[in-house]
């Protein structure tokens, strides 16, 4: 009995290592010391034809992600139609600085960070690339700073919160022949999840605890979010590979206040800058979520990627970047 209780606290409460990649910074790599407090991190391509007069932020998904390396290749060639990217990273993720009071990560916080880097930006309107939850944080954005919005792609957009469960049975129609990954993000998360990794959510969420320290709890969010990719794809034999950058407390926390956030359908539904949303073939949210952003926005434009999941630039990068640039460049006429 004694010995059982032991090994079981020794389960929660010795640090554990996993075999996960360094985190290195990009060589064009930059920070912003933003008012709210934040230092973030970011890469900018520079327009390499005439200037588009609003730049383009993206927005990764999570929370708690970060710009995967295939991202920057994969929409740097707008630049070349003269638009000016911006790729940051989210506080507490990638080599953006980690916060001590873990209690900070929230989705308010996020919000006024994007506000925070549009006005440093120097630009009246930003255009937003939003992938999953860059999507809900657009989203957000819009809904706090609808004049800042030139117009919005929401890629493979996660659920509007909160969210309405009934849309998970909304089936799709059968002209899409849309189907699910053969992966699951439960089965990844069941791969991953020790009692460890339990325990340190458990704490950070409830009470904002750091149970681990930032590069334990971040190496295994690197590892579980490997795991979870494998949700990501139709193929799998092209299964993204495991990258470092994921940030455990920003995601934990930012999910646990986005639970929270009061219902702001209502104001969605009064946008009307273009909105472009895209979705993969194989893409593992379910097709309701995304059918109520196509109710709700006045102004959209809607596509399926064909033989594409979640991640698009893995198997659709020249298709769905096409979709995106023709939506970029007709929307500005």
């Amino acid at each position: 009995m004694l010995l059982g209780s032991v090994t079981f606290l020794l389960a929660i409460f010795l640090p554990r290592k996993y075999s996960v990649p360094s985190l290195e910074a990009r060589a064009d790599t930059h920070f912003w010391q933003l008012q709210t407090g934040s230092r973030i991190a970011f890469v900018q391509i520079p327009a390499k034809a005439p200037k588009k007069p609003f730049p383009i932020i993206y927005l990764h998904g999570g929370p708690g992600g970060h710009v995967r390396d295939e991202v920057f290749s994969y929409l740097a060639p707008l630049a070349d139609e003269g638009f000016e990217i911006y790729f940051y990273n989210q506080i507490g993720s990638g080599k953006s600085y980690r916060l001590e009071d873990i209690t900070e990560y929230t989705v308010d916080r996020h919000v006024r960070d994007l506000a925070a880097i549009t006005e440093k930006l120097g630009s009246r309107k930003v255009i937003l690339i939003g992938q999953s939850w860059g999507a809900i944080l657009a989203t957000l954005f819009a809904t706090a700073y609808p004049d800042r919005i030139e117009r919005m792609v929401l890629t493979c957009p996660g659920p509007i919160f909160p969210v309405h469960q009934e849309l998970r049975k909304v089936t799709a129609p059968d002209s899409l022949h849309l189907r699910m990954p053969i992966f699951t993000n439960a089965q990844g998360n069941e791969k991953a999840i020790n009692i460890r990794s339990k325990a340190i959510n458990f704490f950070a969420s409830r009470f904002g605890w750091k149970l681990a320290s930032d590069n334990e709890a971040d190496a295994f969010a690197t590892y579980s979010g490997y795991q979870i990719d494998r949700s990501t794809v139709c193929d799998t034999s092209k299964i993204p590979g495991m990258e470092a950058g994921n940030g455990f407390y920003a995601g934990a926390r930012t999910f646990k206040r986005l639970m929270e956030v009061k219902d702001y359908r209502a104001a969605l539904g009064t946008i009307k800058s273009p909105v472009l949303i895209l979705k993969g073939q194989c893409d593992n949210q379910p097709w309701g979520y995304t059918k109520e952003y196509m109710d709700l926005f006045q102004n959209h434009r809607f596509a399926i990627i064909p033989s594409a999941g979640h991640f698009l630039w893995i198997e659709q990068p020249q298709l769905s970047r096409e979709v995106i640039k023709q939506f970029l460049v007709d929307s500005a006429k």
